[in-house]
Parts: C-alpha cells; structure tokens; sequence
C-alpha cells in the first residue's frame, strides 16, 4: 500500500494530503484480485504423454523418397537464422499471477526445451524393446563360374567347365523376452546348372530348413532378466518426467517472484513519486519564503539536496521497474508478433495481506514427502540403481550356453543316367553310350531324385535328410575380476544414491522449516509495516503543522518525511515479501503446481508391439 504526502504552494502554510487508509488498500488488492479471479484461465496439463514421441518418428517406408532426397541435397546442415520483423512487441496484456503463469508454460521456450528430454527418453524405452524385434533376413543372388577344364576326361564335349547357381534365401531370428535365448530359422534354397558330365542330377534343386535355439542357462539368464534394459529405460523415462515436473516447479515460482517483482517495482514508483513531489513543493514553498525575508538560504539548500536525491530516487525506481518488466515479459515470452521483445505483462493482482495460521511443521513435512518431484525422482534413481546392481550380479556369473540345431534338406532335379566302362551291379536304367548289354538290361545307375523345385520342397518334409546338433559351452574368466569389479561400482553407486536421497531430504526439510519460518514473519512484518507507516505519516502530519508556525526547522521535516519513505518502501517489501514466502513454501513443499491447478501425472509408458513381448 502508498501513502502520500504533498506540500502547495502556499507562501507560509504547508497543506497536507491525507493518504489512503490501510483498510481502503486492502479492499482496493482484495477487489483486483476478485477481477483476477474472475478473469482466471481454466486448468492446465503440463504432463507429457508417452504419445508425445510420433510427431518426431518416421515411416521407414513412407519417409523413404524425402530421407533419399534429403540425402542429395548440399549444405543441409547449415543453421537456421532467427528472424525477427520487429524489436518489441507492442501488445500489452493485463493478466493475474494465475492468467500468467499459463501464459508462461504455453510459450518460455526454455521450459519446452526441458519438456523434450522425456519425449527423447520415451524413444529410449523404445530402443531397448527393439531387441526384441524379429530380424527378417533375405538374400538372393546368381552365380555363374566359366573355367577352362583340368583334363580330357572331366568334360570331353567341351572344353570349359560351366556352372551357374541361384540362391534365394530367407530367415528370421527372434530374442525371447521371457527366457533371452534366441530363436531362428533358416530357409535356404540352391540351383545349380552346369555342363559337367560328372553331374548326376543337372540342374538340381537343394532346398534346406534349418532351425537353432541359443539359450544361456547362468549369465544372462533368470527371472524377467531379459528385459532388464527396458526396465532400466522406463526407470530413466521415468526420471525425466519426476526432473521435468521439478523444473515446472522451479519456472511457476519464478514467474511468481518475477510478477510480483513488478508490482513492488511499481509501487516503489510510486514512493519515490510522492517523495519527489513532496520534495518539489517543499522547494518551491522555501524559496518564496527566501526571497520575502522570511527564512534563511540554508533552509532553501536543504530542501534543494533533499529534491535531487528524491529525483535520483525516481530515477532508479525507473530503471527497476523497466527491468522487472522486461524480465517477465521475456520469462513469459507471449510473442504473437515474432519480436525480439515479447508483448509485456501488466499484473492485474495486488498483494494480499490477508493471511491465516500458518502450517505445522508435521503438515508440511508430510506434503513434501508426497508431492515433491524432486525427491521423487531421486527414489526413482534409487530403483535404478537397484535394478543396475541385479545387472551386475548377474555378470559374475559363469557363461553356461546350451545350444540345439536341426536342419533338413531335400534335393531334386533332372536326373541322369550315369554309365562307365563297365556295368554297374546296381545298374538301374540303360543308356545307349553305355556297355553293350543284352536286350532289355540296364548298363548305368540313375539317382533316385529326378523332379522340379516342387518335389524338392515336399521331399523336405520326408524326414529322409536331416542333421542335427547339441552344444554345451561354459566360460569363465579364471579370477572374474571385471565382472566383480563392476559389481562393486554398482554397490557403490546405489550406496550413493541412497546417501543423495537423504541429503537431498534434510535439504528440502531445511527450505520448508526456513520457508515456514519467513512466512510466520513475513505475516508479521506485514502489521508492523502497515503500523509504522501509519505513525511515521502522523509523525510528519504533527512535523507539518509545527514547521508552518516556525516551531520546527526544514532539516526536521526532511527527517521526518524521509522516515516516512522508508516505512512505505518497508511496507511494500514486506506486503510482497509475503506472496513470495508463500510461493516459496509451496514450491519447497511440492505444492505450488496444485496450488495454480496445474496437473501434472506421470505418464506410463506404451506397450510395445505384441511381437516384442514374447
């Protein structure tokens, strides 16, 4: 609240100006602070859904012609220029503290910098459930080889050895989430066509299916093991919402303390205004009085230095105030006009210095402990470090792998009789370049695989070929000392985070018992303010009335008057002092986002895809 003080210009007399009642202020805040309310925005969300990632995701198949293009064109990577049309954004807006701060959570760009770290950790979840992603493979080729031949007898019709292979292949290989073992199956097929005359089935078709399982049985292995990197990274997701509502909790107490920096700054103005104008008068009044005889030039001297020093007071209650504006307007950073200076914010609020019975320390502690994002992501490293320490036990274990394979394979084609210089004793087809054999015998040996591809994969599934393997491997470094090692930097480090944690609660438990303690006497500061304004206002009113019949001299009414400044800038510091200490105790409880409605959840995170969890 202001009190003012002015003298006319009257030759002798000293008229005074009766200030504004302390009550006629109150209802003045109370009365702003009804407009405020009704002017108030409606609630607001500040949580970031795990969904919030897709807007930076690409189709790997959709995005493919823009990732290629993008591929090809020069200096990409230069940075882009900020424009700005214009310095300052005109536009002015007369808000509440309320009004302001979801002004300032829409558009500081500071805080959504900070709202992205976990929307990058959600990608991070992301990443370590893509190991259990099936990996699709392919391959298919062709081959051909031309070498001249080793020997006359190798192919007697031609003097180059010709073969030519096709090979199209498939597989696909999966890690079990439930087990870590890893699965995969092979489908591989060969065609082979050559001019060789030693080849009994040309072409030929070799189609094999081949299936394996890789499990660990000590390392690596045990109960929800596989997917401990998930855990780990929902862990640290998870901490980077608790670190991002911490800084929600940080910017809504700045912006309080920058709001209400502005209005002490205006009513600072405002004291020195009213001194300046006292100063003014009491000048003017002097002087007159000089020039009829009437009083000593010193007196005139004196209220000359007491006036520059009000106008140098003015002066820097100027300076402040421009810079109390210009950092909330740059904190709330409203720019709909793309200006270097964002449009400035006005309060529309008056301290209120109403105030109840303060919180106990029970009360309070116990908020703290519920609602403060701060602590609550430090018990969230604290998991982590837990589940780090299960990874690291884990690797001191011997590596136990058992292994299993079993493949089939089938073979087809166009099948030849083979004859020689004599006949065979299994011969089972004749061949007219073969022995010369009675009528109707057979002088060559046919293999039993003539047929297309189509027979070769039906013939898979006969059972007929097939291999199959067991593997049991086992390691063990001789002293172990890495993996022990390891083990005990994981102890250390959730030693550490323990040790964190509490410090970080006996901290929190100090700045909620001091803001405790500043608000009880800030609650006081504010009556004995209001009081010592009053008396030193009466003060000068008696100084006044002694001054204009000569009982008191100008160094007196200088004094008096300069008490009087001083209550009323104690006074506004002690009305907005309280507001702060207010924020301040909300903000060291974890309160002060309930307090403004704003929500904040912590988000779970999205399931992955069916595929990724088996």
């Amino acid at each position: 609240m202001l009190l003012s003080v002015g003298l006319t210009a009257a030759t002798i007399p000293l008229a005074y100006a009766q200030a504004p009642s302390a009550s006629s202020s109150a209802s003045a805040a109370n009365q702003t602070s009804l407009i405020g309310s009704q002017n108030s925005a409606p609630p607001v969300n500040v949580s970031v859904p795990s969904r919030a990632a897709r807007q930076f995701e690409t189709n790997p198949i959709l995005s493919l012609p823009k990732m290629f293009a993008r591929q090809w064109i020069p200096d990409r990577e230069n940075l882009a220029t900020d424009y700005f049309p214009q310095i300052e954004d005109n536009q002015q807006q007369k808000l509440s503290l309320k009004e302001t701060i979801y002004l300032a959570l829409e558009n500081n760009p500071g805080l959504m910098s900070v709202s992205l770290d976990p929307v990058a950790a959600t990608e991070s979840v992301k990443g370590a459930n893509a190991v259990f992603d099936p990996q699709l493979s392919s391959q298919i080729d062709v081959e051909k080889e031309v070498t001249p031949v080793s020997s006359p007898f190798q192919n007697p019709n031609s003097i180059t050895n010709t073969a030519k292979f096709y090979d199209w292949n498939f597989g696909v290989s999966k890690v079990l989430s439930a087990t870590n073992g890893t699965l995969g199956i092979t489908f591989n097929n060969d065609r082979e066509l050559t001019n060789s005359g030693f080849s009994p089935v040309n072409p030929v078709y070799t189609p094999t299916m081949v299936m394996s399982l890789s499990q660990p049985l000590l390392q690596n292995f045990g109960w929800q093991f596989a997917t401990i990197n998930v855990r780990l990274a929902e862990s640290a997701q998870r901490s980077s919402q608790w670190n991002y509502a911490s800084s929600v909790n940080d910017f809504v107490q700045r912006i309080g303390n920058d709001y209400w920096g502005v209005v002490q700054a205006v009513e600072n103005l405002q004291v020195a205004d009213s001194a300046l104008k006292f100063n003014a008068d009491l000048v003017r009044v002097n002087g007159n009085n000089v020039r009829l005889g009437m009083m000593a030039a010193v007196n005139l001297s004196e209220a000359l230095s007491a006036a520059a020093t009000a106008r140098a007071n003015v002066s820097a209650a100027k300076a402040g105030l421009e810079i109390a504006r210009t950092t909330l307007r740059q904190d709330v950073a409203a720019n709909n006009a793309g200006a270097m200076l964002a449009s400035e914010i006005q309060p529309l609020q008056q301290p209120d210095t109403k105030y109840g019975a303060v919180e106990t320390d029970d009360f309070a502690f116990k908020a703290m402990l519920e609602d403060s994002p701060a602590l609550a992501g430090m018990r969230e490293a604290i998991r982590s470090a837990l589940i780090q320490v299960k990874y690291a036990e884990n690797q001191t274990l011997p590596q136990l792998n058992i292994g299993a394979q079993f493949g089939m394979t089938s073979q087809a084609g166009n099948s030849k009789c083979t004859t020689s210089g004599t006949v065979p004793a299994f011969a089972n087809c004749f061949s007219p370049s073969g022995p010369t054999v009675p009528p109707g015998s057979d002088n060559g040996a046919l293999l039993p695989f003539g047929g297309d591809y189509g027979t070769a994969l039906n013939g898979l599934f006969d059972f007929k070929f097939y291999d199959y393997a067991a593997v049991l491997g086992f390691s063990m470094p001789l002293d172990n000392a890495a993996a022990k090692a390891a083990l005990a930097q994981a102890h250390v480090a959730y030693d550490q985070s323990r040790m964190q944690y509490r410090q970080a609660l006996y901290q929190s438990v100090l700045l909620v018992k001091s803001a405790l303690a500043n608000l009880t006497a800030y609650q006081e500061q504010v009556d004995a303010t209001a009081e010592a304004t009053k008396y030193a206002q009466k003060a000068l009113h008696d100084t006044q009335a002694q001054f204009r019949v000569g009982l008191a001299t100008t160094n007196t009414l200088l004094q008096y008057q300069s008490n009087l400044v001083t209550a009323q800038g104690s006074e506004v510091q002690a009305d907005v002092g309280l507001e702060n200490a207010r924020l301040a105790l909300w903000h060291s409880e974890g309160t002060l986002l309930d307090k403004f409605n704003i929500d904040f959840q912590l988000q779970s995170q999205t399931r992955p895809p069916w595929y990724a969890r088996f």
